[in-house]
């Protein structure tokens, strides 16, 4: 009869808790470190293994980063990871990410293009599909609110300037700059995107809320409309 591997089972050089415990977290690999989430593994892999299988299966290129991106059957291929520890994945995922734009939001700069694309680059760089969303900033150029305009191809029927600016009513908003990705990962801008940052600029000089920039998010990399000077206040 098959006995589920734990780490107890482990011999305790080489179980991550106890290692953790000894000379903490820094001290652990990917591996172990998802082996101590995990915590048990399964008929035929000890805890470790399965860890590693799931990094060896999706980590080739972003090694443990790839967790923000796998969905719930994606973990659930894996041996050793079943309905439960799935979930547990996702939230651990979904901690890390709010964990990391809370420290960016620190350092978010209406006037720094840069900042600000850094504060939505993992969550906008690996979608599929094309998503635009709006930053809206008070008087003291702090952000006050973000929102998801459109999804799907970006173009004029779906990233209005009539939903953009009554976001921005609604949260009192002096300043705006939106943003959207390209899957394609080449955030060059396009015919259509020059367009429809014209019509949102001009909708914004007559209702005094300027758009001062429009990123484009590509594959870890940015184009900002104000620093190619393609968007003027």
């Amino acid at each position: 009869m098959n006995q589920k591997n734990t780490m107890k089972m482990l011999p305790p050089s080489e179980r991550p808790y106890e290692k953790c415990l000894d000379r903490g977290t820094s001290a652990l690999s990917d591996a172990e470190l998802l082996a101590v989430i995990l915590r048990s593994g399964s008929a035929n892999y000890t805890v470790v293994e399965v860890a590693s299988r799931l990094l060896l299966t999706y980590g080739k290129e972003s090694g443990i980063g790839c967790l923000m991106d796998l969905s719930r059957a994606e973990l659930e291929a894996i041996p050793g990871i079943g309905p439960v520890k799935a979930v547990e994945l996702m939230a651990v995922a979904e901690l890390s990410r709010r964990i990391s734009r809370t420290t960016r939001e620190k350092a978010l700069a209406m006037q720094n293009p840069a900042s600000i694309a850094d504060y939505f680059m993992e969550e906008l760089c690996y979608l599929p599909h094309e998503e635009m969303h709006v930053a809206m900033f008070n008087t003291k150029n702090r952000l006050l609110h973000t929102q998801v305009i459109s999804r799907g191809t970006v173009n004029a029927s779906l990233a209005s300037p009539r939903e953009i600016f009554l976001a921005a009513l609604r949260h009192h908003a002096v300043y705006l700059v939106i943003l959207h990705n390209h899957p394609s990962g080449d955030p060059s801008p396009s015919e259509m995107d020059i367009r429809i940052t014209d019509e949102i600029a001009q909708a914004g000089q007559l209702l005094k809320i300027p758009l001062v920039d429009h990123i484009i998010i590509g594959d870890h990399c940015f184009v900002s409309f104000r620093e190619r000077g393609l968007l003027s206040l």
